[in-house]
């Protein structure tokens, strides 16, 4: 069975591509929005879902560690590497300027909930701190709420919560 995304509201529609051969175009009508929409089969223009692009919890593509979002109701795990500087952290949806968004369905996670800011201490180790983005819901943790302004600095294993999800910091190996 295959997905493919609805290019206006952005819901999965899925189908079996073992019916059909590569080159063969396919029409779709999104059950949730109506628009009509083709692909080919074989052929893909869409961006890899997170699932599949990060699949080691250990992504650490530039050296700075990831952020693992834990599966629940709402989404399934993913595997979001951090990069130096300001990575803000949110709800995925086309056009949202977040730069470490995934993806949920997930109501009370914000477009732009939290920042996890990576950098350098004075002895050259990575620090990471966390910060909330004068969210809805707030952000959490160990159960305590950040206040406005409040920037916590946040180690490898550190859960923090943000809505309904819960959210682990994994550092760069490189550190250890």
């Amino acid at each position: 069975m295959k997905r493919v995304r609805c290019p206006k509201c952005e819901n999965y529609i899925t189908f079996d591509e073992t019916r059909y051969t590569d080159g063969q175009s396919l029409v779709f009508q999104c059950p949730e929005c109506g628009k009509q929409f083709a692909i080919r089969i074989g052929v893909s223009k869409l961006r890899e879902r997170q699932k599949d692009e990060h699949p080691n919890e250990q992504a650490d593509e530039q050296g700075c560690g990831s952020i693992v979002v834990i599966e629940n109701m709402f989404h399934y795990k993913q595997v979001i590497p951090l990069r130096m500087g300001d990575n803000i952290i949110g709800r995925y949806q086309k056009g949202n300027p977040a730069n470490s968004t995934f993806e949920t369905v997930d109501p009370s996670v914000d477009l732009n909930h939290c920042t996890v800011t990576v950098s350098r201490d004075k002895r050259g180790q990575l620090r990471y701190t966390l910060k909330d983005n004068n969210s809805n819901t707030g952000t959490f943790v160990d159960n305590v709420e950040l206040t406005p302004r409040e920037r916590r600095v946040i180690a490898d294993g550190t859960l923090f919560t943000i809505g309904a999800t819960s959210i682990i910091l994994r550092a760069s190996d490189s550190e250890e």
